[in-house]
């Protein structure tokens, strides 16, 4: 019974999850914490870190993850990894045989114009997922850790944007001011 929630929930995420895997983030976590409580809100937060370091896409690498975690078994993994890459596959073959073809269509243009939106508010979602006390502090618990916390994302924040720092650097740059400030 669980590898079939498990096939499910990431299927319905997969085939739900426009704009990529961090848009996926919040969708994962309403599924796999707060619905079925798999995993518990730090453990969400380590998958997350995780992911984000490991090589490939943050959607699949966090199915990956999930399905282990939630079951203990390599086979969760596997059936959470093919049923979240599952819809896109199908999608993907029904729609590159219509789309050249019909990308110039009204409708189309105009589905994807709707779909603009969607994408930047389920991404700025999973930026508000991932702004917890986990990963924050809060300043009633320990306030140092919240001020480093916070000058580490605007730091990241300004140099990836205005300064066109690389991510990989930033990513690096990021993880040894943690570790010498903490």
């Amino acid at each position: 019974m669980l590898y079939f929630q498990l096939f499910y929930t990431f299927f319905k995420i997969g085939l739900f999850g426009f704009g990529g895997g961090y848009a996926m983030l919040s969708m994962i976590q309403g599924e796999v914490v707060t619905r079925y409580g798999w995993l518990t809100p730090q453990e969400f937060t380590d998958i997350v870190a995780i992911s984000q370091m490991t090589p490939g896409p943050i959607g699949i690498n966090s199915a990956t993850y999930v399905g282990f975690t939630a079951t203990g078994s390599i086979w969760g993994s596997v059936i959470a990894t093919f049923a979240v890459v599952l819809p896109s596959f199908i999608l993907m073959l029904v729609i590159s045989k219509f789309f050249l073809k019909y990308q110039k269509h009204p409708a189309v243009e105009a589905v994807f114009s709707g779909l603009r939106p969607a994408v930047v508010g389920l991404l700025a979602s999973a930026a508000l997922v991932l702004m917890n006390t986990e990963n924050f502090s809060s300043p009633k618990e320990d306030m140092y850790s919240f001020i480093v916390s916070c000058i580490i994302f605007l730091v990241a924040f300004v140099g990836t944007r205005k300064y066109k720092v690389n991510p990989i650097v930033m990513i690096i740059g990021c993880g040894i001011a943690g570790f010498i400030l903490y």
